[in-house]
């Protein structure tokens, strides 16, 4: 398949939200080496290479500088129509508008960084320098707003007044309080106001297994009849099982039990030192155990197996070891969730990784033994710099406020960490998109051809992620050779998952794509897909259960002879720090 190239530079409007999407290769090289904020926000050959293109294009300089200039003196006159973009929540306050120095202030900036995006469109520089120069410039814009500054956000100073000052010294306390301790940015949550088990991953269930490497933990069901073909979730192997179970209402385990289908859950252990062995083999033949046993459980040979982030990268490979085994009969369905398979050109971050940095952070990790998961969440953080760092700025040291108590803030922060084996591994497939390739890489001892693996498969991405750019996650409908079903959530990464159906409103705020066709280029597919009002969740268990056999009745007790029920959901691998 030929991808689609994303032309950023043709859009400067967009550029540099398009430059903060991220991939799976700079986020664990730059999570290990520990040299993301500098790498990040300097790259000198980038600004080289761009301040060399428009040495030799001096009258785009000059028209491009005119224009600023032209565009400043209206901004002076109070004649500029310049406005932050739609959701750009730093310039909410009614200051900016009704204040006529920081509205021309806020219109300057505005300025500066509309030239800055058109000067690196006019440089022509190649796909990775664009890249790397676009999101370098954008980090140092927007450390640079006004809205950072006491000085001259209008919130802070009113803040300021009334409360002669508390706010600053608060916020100083904080500051000192988060940089002495690792990834030394502003806390997001009040981690005070929650407890797994408490009030998150409240759904019932048992633990019907705990190996080495991870729990599985079977739900009860909820409904008198269930489907018996069961379905098996592979959460990502960088973060906590729970966001798909997150709280009452907000969770897709317990609206897929309530429709009568049979869950079954993985509960990765938080490996240390210890398990710096575990790797992407061993995660694999992990998956392969988990489902042997919700098929022996359930007493059903096929099993659905749902995946989300980088566990559908190792669900991929597993299957891709089925199909060369002639095993694959032993899976129902595939369903990826915001999971990038192919990874060429895979946003900024793709540019941004080098074999050489890739080196130094394996060693790294291999010296550890790990990968810790409080540096990764850094390095997400830095991928959306306004939402997760520069507005907690202003919150926390700032305005002083309050930290808010947010279920998805909670889990995110609620880090752990990544086996050095599969931290190699990840990288190493990441930077060599091996998995695309027929072949290229072995699971298992088994050479992975995706295009054997011919079950149905269900895939869902978030427009607007800054993790997996959607149009990543398409190119896995080129790559699986079974039936494909693609929607496209109007949501970012963790939206695109949390997306319950039903609520005041909910219809309105949430929407969907899906086409009958899937081309392989992504602008096709968006101008024949249709928007679907509301919750995709509906529309995927309808999917599951054209796929899940006839209803039978539902177990009286969890587990089985084999595989005994023992410690209550969520297990106790989730509680390891």
């Amino acid at each position: 398949m030929t991808p689609k190239t994303n032309k950023t530079a043709d859009d400067p409007a967009t550029g540099r939200r398009a430059a903060a999407r991220a991939a799976l290769d700079v986020l664990l090289t730059d999570a290990a080496v520990e040299r993301g904020g500098s790498r990040r926000f300097l790259q000198p050959d980038a600004a080289a290479k761009a301040v060399g293109s428009l040495a030799r294009h001096p009258d785009r300089v000059l028209r491009r500088v005119g224009g600023l200039g032209s565009e400043l003196a209206r901004v002076a006159r109070g004649h500029s129509d310049l406005a932050p973009p739609k959701g750009d929540r730093r310039f909410a306050d009614r200051g900016w508008q009704d204040n006529w120095l920081l509205h021309r202030l806020m219109q300057a900036y505005l300025a500066l960084g509309g030239t800055v995006d058109e000067l690196i469109s006019d440089a022509d520089l190649s796909w990775t320098a664009e890249r790397q120069a676009r999101f370098a410039a954008g980090n140092v814009l927007d450390a640079l707003a006004p809205t950072n500054y006491p000085w001259s956000n209008p919130a802070v100073m009113k803040e300021t007044v009334d409360s002669g000052g508390a706010n600053l010294v608060k916020g100083a306390r904080r500051f000192m309080r988060d940089v002495s301790r690792s990834p030394r940015l502003p806390a997001t949550v009040d981690t005070s106001k929650f407890e797994v088990g408490g009030n998150l991953a409240l759904s019932p269930g048992s633990v019907v297994l705990r190996t080495e490497v991870f729990e599985l933990i079977q739900y009860k069901p909820q409904t008198k009849q269930v489907r018996e073909v069961p379905l098996l979730i592979v959460p990502p192997t960088i973060n906590k099982y729970y966001v798909l179970d997150l709280a009452p209402e907000r969770s897709l385990v317990e609206y897929l039990v309530a429709q009568g289908q049979q869950v079954f859950m993985v509960s990765w252990r938080n490996p240390d030192q210890g398990q710096s062995h575990f790797d992407l083999d061993t995660y694999a033949a992990a998956l392969l155990e988990a489902r042997a046993a919700a098929a022996e459980i359930t007493r059903h040979d096929a099993v659905h197996v749902a995946a989300a982030c980088s566990g559908g990268i190792i669900s991929a490979g597993a299957l891709g070891h089925l199909a060369a085994e002639r095993k694959l009969g032993e899976v129902a369905s595939l369903t990826l969730l915001v999971c990038a398979l192919d990874n060429e050109r895979a946003g900024t971050a793709s540019a941004l990784a080098s074999r050489e940095v890739a080196a130094a952070a394996i060693a790294e990790s291999a010296r550890k033994g790990y990968l810790d998961g409080r540096a990764l969440a850094g390095v997400f953080a830095w991928m959306r710099p306004n939402d997760l760092i520069w507005g907690y700025v202003v919150n926390n040291y700032l305005l002083g406020k309050d930290l808010p108590a947010f279920d998805i803030l909670y889990w995110n922060q609620d880090t752990v960490r990544l086996a050095a084996g599969l931290h190699r591994d990840f990288i190493h497939l990441a930077l060599d998109n091996s998995i695309t390739r027929g072949g290229a890489l072995t699971v298992l001892g088994s050479p992975v051809d995706l295009g054997t693996v011919d079950v149905d498969s269900y895939i869902v991405a978030g427009s607007s992620d800054h993790i997996v750019p959607w149009e990543n996650a398409y190119r896995s409908t080129q790559l699986l050779a079974g039936a494909t079903r693609f929607v496209l959530s109007t949501s970012g990464h963790i939206q695109a998952l949390i997306n319950p159906p039903g609520g005041p409103g909910a219809e309105s705020r949430s929407s969907y794509r899906v086409a009958e066709e899937h081309p392989s280029d992504t602008g096709a597919w968006i101008g024949q897909a249709a928007k679907m009002a509301g919750s995709w969740w509906p529309d995927y268990v309808a999917w599951l259960q054209a796929r899940s056999g006839e209803l039978v009745v539902a177990p009286k007790a969890l587990g089985s002879r084999r595989h005994k029920a023992t410690a209550k959901a969520p297990g106790t691998y989730v509680h390891a720090g």
